[in-house]
């Protein structure tokens, strides 16, 4: 393959910029990942695809990558503010179980969601608990380096003294005035020097159940040193890519930016990466607005906004149909639409065995066949254009129907590199496949439908006080396999 030149747009200078990795071939990408304290939703699923892309065709390129993707198990607070409760704490105070248990409980289902999306799995998948000492490490540093100070417990980071040496806001734009203009009047800003100033570790209260020693007391790690202490132990002090959605590049990524700077005097990140928003008829995704949709319900087809099932590769093909920087918009329209261009590009796919090779090929088949490759690695080498790399793939299928029609004829060697670049490029780049569960949506909602049933049926049972059969109906679910977990909002399941 010949060497291609890719580019990628840098939020940081807020262009496109050739991808020079820093210790090539090898590339180090972080991605932050979720917040584990509910089901994976539509939200999550972008992220992870646009750097599934990614992750995927850099190694196609040659290059040998080290993803990253974190589990944030503690320290994000509610309002994403320095106040508040812990987000997974009061998941795990309403359920009354152990904060671990809803981290692990969750985490196992969106690695499931993340599977059954075509995602792979990072080579590192670290959690914010098991790196505390990392997290401490880095705030004593930025204590040492005069750019952080000790409040009540707390250490805070001090951001008119790094502004002194370095510029804060580099990556969002703003300024210090507007950071400190739009930072909210929150309760305990008492203990900071500056509204804007962000907690580094936060002083545990009694109530709080999520805690550690360390030497500014018993506490907890503010949600943005995560990412910077894990990043540096798995990637080193400086590393190619950090990803993660537009919703976080201010606060969280800034931060994260501030936080390197001050510890190590200098940045640790060549290349920031952001995918826009999804919006649902137009409108912000949120509880209030009644159109938060998780990615479960859209396998099943259970939420109200939605008209069927949708298997996971219609949700996969949908999201990479829009450019990973525009906002992409959902309806349930515009997912049916999804449907069948995801079943056109796989009858494509089929029509391939279909085609019978001849002594020669039309010189126009020839040509479309010779030309194909590059046109879809320039597309994805601007900047990751899916978007127009399903549009050639459906090019290529016109030439596949017509030919398995016998509309045409095609050599063996051209039929051979046409079938080699489609599955390249459908399969392996765009990570698109029709496993046995794709046509089964319809099929997964009756089979949840079914268990809900049973679960009707023990509930009823417990209402009557009905013991045994409520114990008979949880038992037999158990050993058919399914998990039974019952909860203050009612019982929920899930298989393994």
């Amino acid at each position: 393959m010949t060497k291609q030149t890719l580019l990628i747009y840098n939020s940081l200078t807020r262009r496109k910029e050739r991808f020079e990795p820093l210790r090539e071939p090898n590339v180090g990408m972080y991605v932050c990942g979720p917040t584990v304290y509910g089901d994976a939703h539509l939200g999550h699923a972008r992220p992870a695809i646009t750097f599934d892309i990614v992750f995927r065709y850099l190694k196609h390129l040659g290059y040998k990558v080290r993803y990253v993707r974190n589990i944030t198990d503690v320290g994000h607070l509610e309002y994403d503010s320095d106040d508040g409760e812990d987000k997974i704490a009061k998941k795990a105070r309403l359920e009354q179980v152990e904060p671990m248990e809803v981290a692990n409980y969750y985490t196992r289902r969106f690695n499931d969601a993340m599977n059954r999306l075509g995602v792979l799995p990072p080579s590192i998948e670290p959690h914010a608990t098991g790196h505390i000492i990392e997290q401490q490490e880095l705030v004593q540093q930025i204590l040492d380096n005069g750019y952080a100070y000790v409040s009540n417990g707390s250490v805070y980071f001090d951001i008119n003294a790094y502004n002194r040496d370095y510029k804060y806001g580099i990556l969002s734009g703003r300024s210090l005035e507007n950071t400190k203009d739009a930072s909210r009047d929150l309760a305990g800003v008492g203990e900071k020097h500056n509204q804007a100033d962000f907690a580094l570790w936060k002083k545990a209260q009694k109530e709080h159940i999520m805690r550690w020693r360390s030497p500014w007391g018993e506490g907890f790690p503010g949600w943005h040193c995560e990412c910077t202490a894990m990043g540096r132990k798995y990637l080193g002090e400086t590393f190619d890519i950090h990803g993660g959605g537009m919703d976080l590049l201010f606060p969280h990524h800034e931060c994260e930016i501030a936080q390197a700077q001050a510890a190590m005097g200098h940045q640790a990140v060549k290349y920031w990466m952001h995918n826009n928003m999804i919006t649902i008829n137009g409108k912000k995704m949120g509880k209030s607005y009644n159109n938060f949709i998780t990615l479960d319900e859209f396998f099943t087809g259970s939420h109200p906004l939605l008209t069927k099932a949708f298997a996971p590769m219609t949700i996969r093909f949908f999201i990479l149909s829009a450019h990973y920087r525009g906002t992409l918009d959902f309806s349930n329209d515009a997912l049916e639409a999804a449907e069948k261009g995801f079943a056109r590009l796989m009858q494509g796919m089929k029509g391939l065995k279909r085609i019978q090779a001849a002594k020669g090929s039309n010189p126009d088949i020839e040509q479309f066949v010779k030309a194909l490759p590059q046109r879809l690695y320039d597309a994805m080498n601007d900047d990751f254009q899916t978007p127009v790399v399903i549009s050639l793939l459906f090019e290529a299928c016109r030439v596949i129907n017509q030919l398995a029609e016998h509309k045409g004829k095609i050599s063996e060697t051209d039929l051979e590199n046409l079938s080699s670049t489609m599955h390249l490029f459908v399969e392996d780049i765009l990570g698109l496949k029709e496993s046995s569960s794709e046509g089964n949506a319809s099929r997964e909602k009756a089979f949840g439908k079914a268990v809900d049933m049973l679960l009707e049926m023990r509930r009823q049972a417990k209402e009557n006080k009905d013991w045994a059969a409520s114990d008979s109906i949880r038992r037999q679910l158990t050993d058919a396999g399914f998990i039974i977990k019952d909860t203050p909002d009612g019982t929920q399941w899930e298989l393994p």
